[in-house]
């Protein structure tokens, strides 16, 4: 759960390998590994795998072509069909064993584990000069977006967030329209889910089970606190508990979120507030099964001021009566309305299908020339792969991904902060009208898996 002692040391996180080898277990390393290896423009980039089943095998299975050296999954059963598909790549259930073993054999890794563990194990390789793929949301809890996206720019490492719509042509021809002025002055945008699709809402732990041979269940705990097993925890279903995931914030807004994020700009805002509008079923153990959270953003450069609310839960936004019934907005389930000064824009998940409302708008209007650069093949990990190639920055790099995944997790913290609207000071990761919720920006850590944030 959340600790009591917030603190700022997100921003003072030890920058050198051997306080990194410490906190997290690692007693033998090599302070030549900090840097990042060079690598020919033909050279296969030795990759490891953390965490390697469900998602985790798309990603890994995705760098297939370059040199797979290792996989990592403290769930064997899980990680089977990677370990049969990738039969030279060595096997471990601890990445910090891996680490230990192999740091001047890896270049690069994929980290596809819970929520909660995403920021030890990034943490660590960014500090060993490992490139890092990281799912969304990138991490737990804010102050480990900070962490990670400050520890990215000092290591010079290439990273890049799983929120694979962010490389896609789609969410490029949204900002091209919105900055184009196809809506005018852009006053709210809506963005909702009909996540969560696992249990959520739970009030008492589950009773203990036996742990299957095939887990390791200390490590697959990590910095979580220990509890007994039950498989109410794992796979997938983690996502429902407070102390594994970020429930369907962090599941989705990572993804719908992000063409409002880019397109309005908020990363510019140096501050914004996020409050609860409403609620159903949260507990101390799980996020709530329905919800809707209303974020206000100040004026950005020469954009104004802009209201943007989350749906969760089958929970949607009115509809406005210029926009028939009987009309799609974003895909239905999943998607973003944007609400202009001149007309309305939508867009699925991933920011794909932007079209003006109602649908007869479309008619006779011409899409803006391109200004965004497009991704080859719109693949987030040959964009990875070609910029560790390259020495460039992929497309949702932690400079980008890191703030992104703070808003979004206000989102939680807004949820913890019962009735309460928190002003958030960007620069100083600060909630400055509340004390107490600071707290609820980092949270307690296991001892052998700390970070220091």
């Amino acid at each position: 759960m959340y600790k009591k002692d917030f603190t700022r040391r997100a921003f003072l996180a030890a920058a050198t390998t051997s306080v990194t080898a410490s906190v997290l277990g690692i007693t033998r390393v090599n302070a030549a590994q900090v840097i990042p290896r060079k690598l020919s423009p033909n050279e296969k980039i030795r990759v490891a795998g953390i965490g390697v089943g469900g998602k985790g095998f798309g990603d890994i299975m995705s760098c297939r072509r370059e040199d797979v050296v290792a996989l990592c999954d403290p769930d064997a059963k899980r990680a089977e069909e990677a370990f049969y598909k990738l039969k030279k790549a060595k096997h471990y259930k601890d990445y910090r064993l891996m680490f230990e073993e192999m740091a001047e054999e890896i270049d690069a890794c994929t980290i596809s584990t819970p929520d909660h563990t995403h920021a030890p194990a990034a943490y660590l390789a960014m500090n060993l000069g490992k490139h890092v793929y990281v799912q969304k949301p990138l991490t737990h809890t804010i102050a480990e977006a900070r962490l990670l996206t400050k520890t990215a720019a000092e290591k010079g490492v290439i990273t890049q967030m799983g929120n694979q719509g962010h490389c896609g042509n789609g969410v490029r021809k949204l900002c091209e329209m919105l900055w184009s002025g196809a809506i005018g002055d852009v006053q709210e945008a809506h963005i909702w889910t009909n996540r969560p699709i696992w249990p959520q809402g739970m009030t008492g732990a589950p009773a203990e089970q036996p742990v299957p041979e095939t887990l390791d269940w200390d490590v697959w705990l990590g910095a979580g606190a220990m509890r007994p097993y039950n498989e109410a925890y794992l796979p997938f279903v983690w996502r429902g508990w407070w102390d594994f995931g970020c429930g369907a914030i962090g599941d989705m807004a990572c993804h719908i979120m992000d063409p409002a994020f880019w397109s309005l700009k908020l990363y510019e805002a140096e501050s914004y507030s996020v409050e609860v509008v409403g609620q159903e079923g949260m507990t101390p153990l799980s996020p709530p099964l329905k919800s809707v959270i209303k974020y206000e953003f100040p004026a950005r450069g020469t954009m104004p001021p802009v209201n943007v609310f989350w749906y969760d839960g089958g929970n949607l936004p009115q509809r406005p009566e210029s926009i028939p019934a009987g009309e799609t907005l974003g895909d239905g389930d999943n998607g973003s309305l944007f609400i202009g000064s001149n007309g309305c824009l939508t867009a699925g998940e991933y920011g794909g299908k932007a079209r003006l409302m109602p649908d007869g708008a479309m008619t006779g209007y011409t899409m803006p020339e391109p200004t965004l650069p497009r991704i080859p093949r719109e693949d987030p990990y040959k964009n990875w792969l070609d910029c560790i190639r390259s020495g460039e920055q992929p497309a949702s790099n932690f400079s980008y991904a890191g703030p992104l995944t703070e808003v979004a997790n206000m989102g939680n913290v807004a949820l913890h902060a019962v009735g309460k609207k928190l002003e958030m000071d960007v620069k100083n990761l600060k909630i400055v009208n509340d004390a107490d919720a600071n707290m609820l920006l980092t949270k307690e850590y296991r001892k052998g898996w700390e970070l220091p944030c």
